[in-house]
């Protein structure tokens, strides 16, 4: 347990779930999409649908997308930010089975037409828990360095990602692998410590049974 653990982040309130977090699950959306958004569709489940009105969810994601921190005093005034600056979003209330009930889906599209999509849940404190990417389960908290390398299910991948890291000397946190099928298209999911350069993105990107990587920074 950290210290953040104990007494939660430096924030702008009411509630570090419903603002605090949901700042949080903002800005790893906007740091998977990797470019600005011109567009956002946020669906919320749960407490969040019903009451993020009231204790300024709607602000805090917001907030999130546009890149802002937990603290910042501009959060109260994002909505109107984002309209000045041409985001174009919209708020939908919704029931997500199985959820969390503090789970916010956050879909964005960039100008160049990128999109992603991203689920994840305010779990109490600021803390946060990333469930879904694009169409992958996935179960990332944010507080570390995350590498998310798509690629096909062919033998020696894991090997080739991972030699790579020890070349550089990056320490492996946590590992995990999801694929939806044998031979299908897997997904490796690498927390480490500490931060890499763009290098190491390259790097693993070369690979041709490679089809995205991305590096996500601790939030």
């Amino acid at each position: 347990m950290d210290a953040f653990d104990i007494i939660g982040p430096i924030m702008i309130g009411p509630s570090s779930s419903h603002t605090a977090g949901a700042v949080r699950i903002g800005k790893y959306a906007g740091s998977i999409l990797g470019k600005k958004a011109v567009k956002a569709d946020i669906y919320f489940s749960g407490s969040f649908a019903k009451t993020y009105k009231g204790h300024g969810t709607d602000k805090a994601i917001i907030a999130g997308i546009l890149g802002m921190e937990t603290d910042d005093a501009r959060i109260r005034n994002s909505i109107e930010i984002a309209a000045e600056i041409g985001l174009d979003f919209h708020f939908h209330e919704v029931d997500i089975d199985g959820a969390h009930p503090n789970t916010a889906l956050i879909e964005l599209v960039a100008e160049d037409g990128k999109k992603v999509s991203v689920q994840g849940a305010s779990i109490g404190g600021g803390n946060i828990i990333i469930t879904k990417i694009n169409d992958t389960e996935v179960n990332i908290s944010g507080k570390a360095t995350t590498i998310i390398v798509h690629h096909r299910d062919v033998p020696g991948m894991i090997s080739d990602v991972t030699n790579i890291l020890a070349r550089r000397g990056v320490n492996i946190g946590r590992f995990e692998l999801r694929r939806s099928q044998k031979g299908g298209i897997a997904v490796m999911i690498i927390e480490i410590d500490g931060n890499v350069d763009e290098g190491v993105n390259e790097a693993i990107s070369s690979f041709p049974n490679v089809t995205a990587s991305t590096i996500l920074k601790a939030i």
